[in-house]
């Protein structure tokens, strides 16, 4: 949309937001969201879409040309299929893409392509339906697994599934799941467990494993052979000889890709925040709903990213589960 070039006090080309549309979510997942779910944002706390809308814009104007709606769990937000056209038709050129866990994808993966989006990643944290259920506590795998082969039928490609790594929990599944590879071209992806809100317990209980033990673990069970994927963002990819897709894994914690990121985050009460390990966070929804220009909010957004954080320090002595670090909730955020 537009040719200019964003960059931090770092010289880090800033061009992906990653949008929350909402912080509600139909699971509640065990490093994510508490069993007995959250103090929701009120109706008139949370960005309305044309609010979106108009950021977006703005972000375009700023050379921002990737953008992924996330959530909590964005298909449950009410008009979410509707929105996706209104933003692929605000965003000609732009990169689409939609974080989900998949129980609701099956009914509206056809409709969401035509109407714009390019690609999903799917959470997928177990392929055994008892654990699936108590990961999720409750989730159905049967609807995510549907959900991920009516968005292969749909086009929304390349479909990458996400795995959080949990010692006890998920660990010894890892060779079935880098499996799936083989009869489905999806990119399975493996991410560190990271210090963040419900999982800091976890962490603090020892169930981080480390990319490298996982990596270790699979190449004891398969001949893997280094791979690449077209926008593969920070993953790693390998592949199963033979697979029909990959098995990728995310070193957020082990080992940062802090020196190259280039995304920040809008929540979905209109906040941007610019690491998701940091609690710095720029409100935009305020001087919005106050009447600022798009001029006034373009220079608030350059001025917030100019202070982007250098790096993240999750999972480093003093910061592993908790206080600076350990404060945010995943759902509040987008991941």
């Amino acid at each position: 949309m537009n040719s200019a070039v964003l960059v931090d006090s770092l010289g880090r080309r800033i061009d992906y937001l990653r949008i929350s549309v909402t912080d509600r979510c139909n699971l509640r997942c065990i490093y994510c969201m508490p069993e007995n779910g959250i103090q929701r944002l009120g109706h008139d706390e949370m960005l309305r879409y044309e609010e979106i809308l108009r950021l977006a814009r703005i972000f375009a104007s700023l050379g921002f040309n990737r953008f992924r709606i996330t959530g909590g769990e964005p298909l449950v937000r009410k008009g979410i299929v509707d929105f996706v056209r209104e933003l692929s038709a605000a965003l000609p050129g732009c990169d689409i893409s939609m974080s989900t866990n998949g129980i609701l994808l099956a009914e509206v993966a056809a409709e969401l392509k035509r109407n714009g989006l390019h690609r999903v990643n799917i959470s997928l944290d177990s392929v055994d339906p008892h654990a699936f259920a108590e990961v999720t506590r409750g989730g159905d795998l049967n609807r995510v697994l549907q959900g991920i082969d009516e968005a292969l039928k749909a086009g929304l490609v390349p479909v990458k599934t996400n795995t959080v790594l949990m010692r006890n929990v998920n660990y010894g599944e890892l060779p079935d799941i880098a499996a799936l590879t083989l009869s489905r071209p999806i990119h399975v992806r493996f991410i560190e467990l990271m210090p963040l809100g419900e999982a800091c317990s976890r962490w603090q209980a020892g169930a981080f494993v480390p990319a490298s033990e996982a990596l270790a673990m699979l190449r004891s069970r398969f001949q893997l052979r280094q791979a690449v994927l077209d926008g593969g963002g920070p993953a790693r990819y390998w592949r199963i000889p033979g697979a029909a897709g990959t098995v990728g894994f995310i070193t957020a914690v082990s080992s940062h890709f802090c020196s190259s990121c280039n995304r920040v985050r809008l929540t979905a009460k209109g906040g941007l925040a610019l690491c998701l390990g940091s609690n710095l966070e720029v409100d935009l929804r305020t001087p919005m709903r106050s009447g600022s220009s798009d001029e006034e909010l373009r220079r608030i957004i350059v001025e917030a990213i100019r202070r982007k954080p250098a790096r993240h320090h999750m999972g480093e002595p003093g910061n592993g589960g908790g206080g600076e670090y350990g404060w945010r909730e995943m759902f509040s955020i987008g991941g």
